[in-house]
């Protein structure tokens, strides 16, 4: 996957990057370390400009979550009440549970959608219940780019410092996302054991 994302951007150059963190950010599989860590190493060979590379990774990755946050706006609330009525022990949620997100979401919604940012999987599932509690489109898109920029500034950084050894992005960040993955699910396993639902 690395030499068709790095042969992909020597392409298309701001283009590329701009596709890639939108394709990211739609099908999570494709990491955004490699990609702006990739731009990171053009802008030590003087290829991608920083601001320039930051702008349009955001740009890429706003669009892509927000299809993410459109298909949640497709969604109904009370279809996910009754959904949740009958599957909620597998989900570990109860309604009382989702109308508490629901209200999260109304109140600082936009926080969640910041932070979530710099979680990975969590950075692009965020999007879905964003757009299903009804978060405004204003308030979505500027709490991504705010957070999009931020994480995708560091990586371009780490690989602006590495160099040639983008791979090595991976090794720094790999343990910390394997890491945040295995306490997610400890937490749902636990979740699953003790779970008791409370209507809502």
């Amino acid at each position: 996957m690395t030499s068709w994302i790095s042969d992909l951007i020597a392409q298309g150059g701001y283009w590329s990057i701009a596709f890639l963190m939108a394709l990211e950010n739609i099908f999570p599989p494709i990491p955004s370390e490699l990609i702006m860590g990739i731009g990171g190493v053009g802008v030590g060979e003087g290829t991608f400009h920083p601001v320039a590379l930051v702008l349009v990774g955001t740009i890429g990755s706003v669009i892509g979550n927000y299809v993410w946050f459109m298909v949640g706006r497709h969604w109904n609330e009370d279809d996910l009440r009754a959904f949740v009525r009958k599957h909620g022990r597998w989900l570990t949620l109860d309604v009382a549970t989702v109308n508490r997100i629901d209200r999260i979401f109304d109140e600082r919604g936009q926080w969640v959608v910041f932070f979530a940012r710099f979680i990975p999987n969590i950075r692009t599932m965020i999007s879905v219940p964003a757009g299903l509690f009804g978060m405004s489109h204003k308030r979505f898109i500027l709490a991504t780019s705010a957070g999009a920029a931020v994480w995708n500034s560091a990586l371009v950084y780490a690989g602006y410092e590495l160099q040639q050894n983008v791979d090595d992005i991976e090794n720094y960040l790999g343990p910390v996302s394997i890491g945040v993955i295995g306490l997610i699910v400890v937490v749902y396993v636990w979740r699953i054991i003790f779970w008791r639902p409370k209507e809502g």
